[in-house]
């Protein structure tokens, strides 16, 4: 005699491990961790200090 499963949470699981593939591809081609996105942030912030202290004042 076979198992029985319950195939609402069969969808639920093959939908779940299908958008963790998904999620985990987007990542590799798209994704930055939080830390990297906030040394970009921390260091173009640097940047645009060190730019507008070294502009000229106009008279």
């Amino acid at each position: 005699m076979a198992d029985v499963i319950n195939l609402r949470l069969a969808r639920k699981a093959k939908a779940r491990t299908e958008a963790e593939g998904k999620a985990a591809r987007n990542r590799a081609l798209h994704g930055l961790s939080k830390a990297e996105r906030e040394k970009q942030r921390l260091d173009a912030q640097r940047a645009a200090r060190a730019i507008d202290g070294a502009k000229r004042e106009e008279p």
